[in-house]
């Protein structure tokens, strides 16, 4: 058997052992669909990813994002964190301000912050979110969610499915207490998105109480049917929840330039994304997301 190498890191933290896990293969020319998903399977991080050649004129890398049980067309965790392992392996020129990776939905943005021991900060451009069916019966959102109709936010935060690429099921909660006592249903969540025409989705839970770690919301994500019954730090989100937060008035557009949601806390593994929105005349322009990542191992798989 080959013996292929990968990298593991932490993304969206910058400290061992917090944010969200990610293995990188940085040389997986040759590695068919088949193996990449039993790697990934295998490896079971939220997500792993692997490299190749670029196909496309314009782009430095081809990057393929599993979950343990299928692929992904985008994922903000795996592009932030790849081009971390690129720039850690000397794959980007130091000082550039920008990768372009090539991703499932195409050609993609990354801009490069570099500080004096090599890349500092990462900005993933995502699409302009799309706006899907608001979910009324909120008696059986909260009974899917393990909470009371009481708990959720209501009034002008619906709850609503919400994509740049992945959809999501975004549910706005009173407290950060009920966001920690959320529990999917997996049963009730899927019969509730029967009942829209829907099939089953991540859902993305998430309350804007404030505190004083300087976090917009307070969030977590389940999606069993990724493969992930929780996720630490969900960049693909938070595209969507930027501008979720803004269409519904919950941020201003000079807020929405610069937010934070902060994700994984009750797993242990917290993760602080940033997310920036530049709009005019009230339509939302660019989308983007972003944060650190640190390096905590390296390794060897025989696939």
């Amino acid at each position: 058997m080959p013996v292929l190498q990968y990298v593991h890191l932490n993304v969206f933290a910058n400290q061992p052992f917090t944010g969200n896990q990610l293995a990188v293969f940085l040389d997986a020319e040759g590695i068919d669909e088949k193996r990449m998903q039993r790697i990934a399977n295998e490896m079971a991080f939220p997500e792993t990813t692997f490299v190749f050649p670029p196909e496309v004129s314009g782009t430095d890398a081809r990057v393929r994002i599993f979950t343990p049980s299928q692929e992904l067309p985008m994922a903000g965790s795996p592009t932030v964190g790849t081009t971390f392992a690129l720039a850690g392996g000397g794959r980007l020129r130091a000082g550039a301000d920008k990768t372009v990776l090539g991703l499932g939905i195409g050609p993609t943005i990354v801009g490069l912050e570099w500080g004096q021991n090599g890349l500092r900060f990462a900005w993933m451009k995502q699409p302009i979110p799309t706006f899907g069916p608001i979910v009324t019966d909120t008696v059986a959102v909260a009974a899917a969610l393990g909470i009371q109709p009481r708990d959720l936010a209501g009034g002008n935060l619906p709850v609503q499915v919400v994509s740049s690429g992945v959809p999501f099921l975004y549910v706005a909660l009173n407290s950060r207490a009920a966001v920690d006592a959320a529990a999917v249903d997996r049963a009730k969540l899927c019969a509730l998105l029967r009942a829209l025409d829907l099939e089953e989705l991540p859902v993305f839970v998430f309350s804007p109480e404030p505190a004083d770690d300087g976090a917009t919301v307070y969030s977590r994500m389940f999606a069993p049917v990724l493969g992930i019954p929780e996720d630490p730090g969900t960049g693909s989100a938070c595209g969507p929840l930027g501008a979720y937060l803004l269409k519904y008035k919950a941020v201003s557009a000079k807020i929405a330039s610069r937010l934070v949601s902060l994700q994984g806390v009750r797993m242990g593994r917290p993760s602080r994304i940033h997310i920036a929105l530049s709009s005019r005349a009230g339509v939302l322009e660019e989308v983007q997301v972003g944060g650190e990542a640190v390096v905590v191992g390296e390794g060897t798989i025989r696939a």
